[in-house]
């Protein structure tokens, strides 16, 4: 997206790049069902996650200490590190609609959004995965056998929770109150999951599946 042209045309609804956030608990299949979503939508999935743990990674970057330091005590990382580097991943990409994955966490996310991104993009909603904390500390307990991150432990695990309950889940009502929270519940198979969530995107954020998606 190439954003100076964008600013030029600022009144004209298809240059403007539409976002969903996706949010729900670690764990609760956010990923998952991005991926799906992207199959058969235009979206770009943008985790800011795996945006954090590519940076931290990053050995030139002044920040990579500072991301591991807060993701491994279960923490939110400050909001101009995580909106910068989904404002890079945006402006690098061809496409102008984004599936934002695990963001905003809390206020100070959202408001560092509205203030750095304001009407540079339209946030169409917040797509809602809910799950039972016992059934994500499973699926994360057992993800922890294989993915290698440093957040996947116990301890880890339930500071994200807390994290979670005390920061993530008022941005959720918020976006309920404004009506614009759609909500599915995610402890469920996965295809039964993924189609509800197409059918909200269908039905209520107007979203056109590609051509031959099933």
């Amino acid at each position: 997206m190439r954003w100076g042209l964008l600013e030029q045309n600022t009144h004209s609804w298809s240059m403007i790049p539409k976002v969903v956030f996706v949010l729900g608990g670690p764990g609760a299949g956010k990923g998952t069902q991005c991926e799906n979503i992207t199959n058969d939508f235009d979206f770009l999935h943008l985790s800011a996650g795996d945006l954090l743990r590519a940076e931290r990674q990053n050995k030139d970057s002044k920040n990579g200490q500072l991301i591991e330091t807060y993701i491994k005590e279960g923490k939110i990382v400050p909001v101009e590190i995580t909106v910068q580097l989904l404002l890079d991943a945006m402006e690098a990409s061809e496409s102008s609609c984004f599936l934002v994955d695990g963001f905003p966490r809390n206020a100070d996310n959202l408001d560092g959004w509205n203030n750095v991104v304001g009407d540079k993009a339209v946030v169409l909603g917040c797509l809602f995965f809910d799950c039972p904390e016992s059934v994500m500390e499973t699926r994360l307990l057992e993800r922890g056998k294989s993915s290698g991150r440093s957040d996947d432990n116990i301890d880890s695990i339930r500071a994200r929770f807390h994290t979670y309950q005390n920061e993530t889940r008022p941005i959720i009502d918020h976006f309920d109150a404004e009506e614009k929270c759609f909500k599915v519940v995610s402890d469920r198979p996965v295809l039964q999951v993924y189609q509800e969530t197409k059918d909200l995107l269908v039905n209520k954020l107007n979203c056109i599946p590609k051509i031959g998606s099933k």
